[in-house]
């Protein structure tokens, strides 16, 4: 049954630190305001993906994207079905695609920014969320381009049990680098060396964490950092001659309202080490040489996946968003918003 209003979750208020109950709210629209112009598409959204850039989008601040406005809807990628295509429309009801069309349940697309799913035996659409969108894209890139990771050296990924890097960790372990990986508990670390096959995970909770790295790592060739603060800081004391430094995140300083500063940045100095942060975005029309491999990795069975499912519709979204900055997802979090749609037509 085709229903007659949709959910939005829109931006309510800017939070100083943590995200809080009123950060967002949810508003009811007409779905018949919804109807596709020529070139676009109707899509009823089935997944949402969360990531720790969300955080990013409500400050209002000068970044890679313009903040998200007071009353906009929640910028977000999601997953979905096709329910009506405008005339002219690449698209046709039933495709699967994926797209940026935020925190709602139906969305007018145009063409040009949507993706058909191409789903094959080994591929799932929910990939398109995890190692085919952007976690996937942002672990090969961050290693290749910015780390230039190469066979023999040490490779340290912090936030390794997240999306990003739980995939940067099997990149690296294919390039045949040896693979440390920083994650919070020893279930995490246990899932990381048994399932991923890092060679050893440490745990950043751990009494004797730090005297951990210097026994199991000692110096690094390339650190993959996903957590910014402290971590950086004193992994930038662990660096071989000519680090490489990935700066792809920093969640542990995303809530606070002035990050600390580094303490340690000398030893990128006297190591001769870079330290290089990089959007995914910047790489794009090189996406189709790198989803060609992680493709390779899914369907040989060689590339492993971890999806933290959220059910109960979309406004368990802003509820959940939390998670990434307490730990609480192990792999990729995502939001299941609805089943497919009933609706089969051609406008």
């Amino acid at each position: 049954m085709v229903p007659s209003n949709y959910k939005q979750i829109v931006l309510n208020s800017r939070p100083d630190g943590d995200i809080e109950p009123d950060t967002f709210r949810t508003e009811v629209r007409p779905l018949s305001q919804l109807t596709p112009g020529p070139g676009k598409a109707l899509v009823q959204c089935t997944w949402l993906s969360l990531d720790p850039a969300m955080r990013g989008y409500i400050r209002d601040v000068r970044s890679y994207l313009p903040p998200v406005q007071i009353g906009e809807v929640m910028r977000a990628a999601g997953l979905g079905i096709v329910v009506a295509a405008g005339p002219g429309s690449t698209f046709s009801v039933g495709d699967y695609v994926s797209g940026a069309w935020g925190m709602q349940e139906y969305a007018v697309v145009h063409d040009k920014h949507l993706v058909k799913l191409e789903l094959s035996p080994g591929i799932d659409a929910l990939d398109y969320l995890g190692p085919l969108g952007s976690s996937g894209l942002t672990a090969y890139f961050g290693l290749k381009d910015v780390g230039k990771l190469k066979a023999g050296e040490k490779l340290v990924v912090s936030g390794a049990a997240g999306s990003v890097g739980t995939i940067a960790c099997q990149l690296g372990k294919a390039a045949g680098a040896k693979v440390y990986a920083i994650a919070g508990g020893p279930e995490k670390c246990r899932w990381l060396e048994q399932e991923i096959g890092v060679d050893k995970a440490l745990d950043y909770k751990s009494p004797t964490f730090f005297s951990d790295v210097k026994k199991h790592i000692g110096y690094l060739d390339v650190y993959f950092d996903n957590v910014g603060g402290d971590m950086l800081d004193f992994l930038l004391t662990r660096l071989n001659k000519n680090a490489r430094i990935v700066l792809c995140g920093a969640i542990s300083a995303y809530n606070a309202k002035k990050p600390k500063g580094l303490q340690a940045y000398l030893n990128i100095i006297s190591q001769r080490a870079t330290l290089q942060g990089f959007i995914v975005m910047d790489y794009e029309h090189q996406y189709p040489e790198a989803l060609d491999e992680l493709r390779k990795g899914l369907v040989s069975g060689t590339l492993k996946r971890k999806f933290h499912i959220v059910e109960g519709g979309i406004e368990q979204a802003p509820k959940a968003l939390p998670m990434l900055f307490t730990g609480g997802n192990t792999g990729k979090l995502v939001v299941k918003v609805s089943e497919e749609s009933k609706v089969e037509s051609k406008l």
